[in-house]
């Protein structure tokens, strides 16, 4: 069954590919209005790009740990017709998904824009991924690592929490704007904290395999690590609704926790790199760079994240381009990052003799991803304090359209870089897939 893990893997990379593609023309779209706006118009660009990207995290992260579970812990999966049977619903759901936003025929909301009917079979796969999960590690491993408990507790939390996104649709809910408000960032901020159980679980996984050696996955402050994330899981979303009235203490709760995991994290990857020896840096070159420059991401996100969780500093860039800073830095510079590494890592086991050529294109990309990102991210940082400027503090703010013609130059360098990252991201991801994934999957 190692072949249906490596297809969820091949999904993924394409995914991740044309999401990226769907994102630069967003980007176009943002600063040209009339850029296809005949065949494909913002309002269903800007899904099409999001729902990708989600997808590349889900599906790159699920297949990781299918693949990790069979070829790298040595267990039997409990079920390999449930294995096949979750990957044919989300084939099938990946396809509605894209006729749904073809045709305009949506209804749903941020993240989940598609028709939300497809929201059933989807859910279906969670359920049958948990089952299959379970029943293969309870059985099969004693004394869970920290990594098994955060892809657990991951599918568990996606499961729930992909279900509360939905709880618009019963009228109790619905109806009621304060619970409906409530309820949408309550659950959004969870689902997001959940695809990053699955994939924070993926980097204690090859850290410690990288490393050979357990004891980063079953120390302490792993543990430590994990019951804040979880505690984040449940309570971080909370800044994101300060607006909401709301008791006080949820929203101080949530800030206390918002200050902390992310330090956690940095420390364990900083721990981890000092162990690492050199002549392990050079055998791991490629994933360790990968898993490296997340130190430096999650420096820069952590940053930002104390900042904006601030009640006072977060009423004035909540809805600027400093969210997006703060949610493309994330999804980029340390989500991609680390599947990216958990892709080399499984490519490099499979396939050990991999040509210089390859990891000179890999490396390459890697390069330019990393400052393209950096230049992306600081566009949107200007733009949204331009923006937070215009919208509180200026005593006669000119017309909307003249700011935004005010920011034209920060956009073109915004688009730029969008396309240095989409550059990156094909001189990494299509080498991956075509002299990597694809070929094992015919093995």
């Amino acid at each position: 069954m190692k072949r249906i893990s490596l297809l969820f893997i091949a999904m993924a990379l394409l995914a991740l590919l044309v999401g990226a593609m769907f994102g630069v023309l967003a980007g176009i779209q943002y600063i040209f209005p009339e850029f296809l706006k005949e065949t494909i118009a913002f309002n269903k660009m800007r899904p099409f790009h999001v729902s990708t990207v989600v997808g590349w995290i889900i599906l790159c992260a699920t297949g990781g740990i299918y693949y990790y579970l069979q070829e790298v812990l040595n267990t039997t999966l409990y079920s390999s017709k449930l294995l096949k049977t979750h990957f044919i619903i989300f084939v099938v759901c990946a396809i509605a998904v894209y006729i749904s936003f073809a045709t305009g025929k949506m209804g749903g909301r941020e993240y989940m824009e598609y028709f939300p009917l497809i929201t059933l079979p989807i859910l279906i796969g969670w359920i049958l991924f948990g089952i299959n999960y379970f029943k293969t590690t309870l059985k099969q491993i004693q004394n869970w690592p920290v990594y098994l408990w955060m892809w657990g507790t991951g599918i568990v939390f996606m499961t729930y929490h992909f279900t509360e996104a939905h709880f618009w649709l019963i009228p109790y809910f619905r109806e009621n704007f304060i619970k409906d408000f409530a309820v949408q960032w309550k659950s959004y901020g969870s689902f997001v904290g959940s695809w990053n159980m699955l994939v924070y679980g993926t980097s204690v996984f090859l850290m410690a395999k990288v490393k050979g050696n357990e004891s980063v996955a079953c120390g302490k402050k792993a543990f430590f690590f994990y019951f804040l994330g979880l505690f984040n899981l449940m309570l971080g979303w909370a800044h994101h609704s300060y607006i909401v009235p709301t008791v006080p203490w949820i929203r101080y709760l949530a800030y206390g926790v918002s200050m902390t995991e992310w330090i956690i994290f940095f420390s364990i990857l900083r721990d981890w790199k000092k162990m690492l020896s050199a002549d392990e840096k050079i055998k791991n070159n490629l994933s360790y760079q990968f898993l490296v420059s997340t130190e430096f991401w999650v420096c820069i996100n952590l940053f930002i994240a104390l900042l904006i969780s601030i009640p006072y500093i977060n009423y004035y860039t909540h809805g600027t381009h400093i969210t997006v800073l703060h949610s493309m830095g994330t999804t980029i510079g340390i989500n991609t990052s680390i599947l990216l590494a958990s892709v080399i890592f499984i490519v490099n086991r499979a396939m050990p003799q991999v040509t210089e050529q390859f990891k000179k294109q890999i490396l390459s990309g890697f390069w330019i991803l990393n400052i393209s990102l950096l230049v992306f991210l600081c566009s949107l940082l200007w733009s949204g304090i331009k923006r937070s400027i215009w919208m509180y503090f200026s005593e006669n703010p000119v017309p909307f359209g003249s700011m935004q013609e005010d920011l034209q130059s920060v956009m073109y360098v915004f688009l730029l870089s969008g396309l240095g990252i989409l550059t990156g991201l094909l001189f990494i991801a299509f080498p991956l897939l075509k002299r990597g994934i694809l070929p094992l999957t015919k093995k």
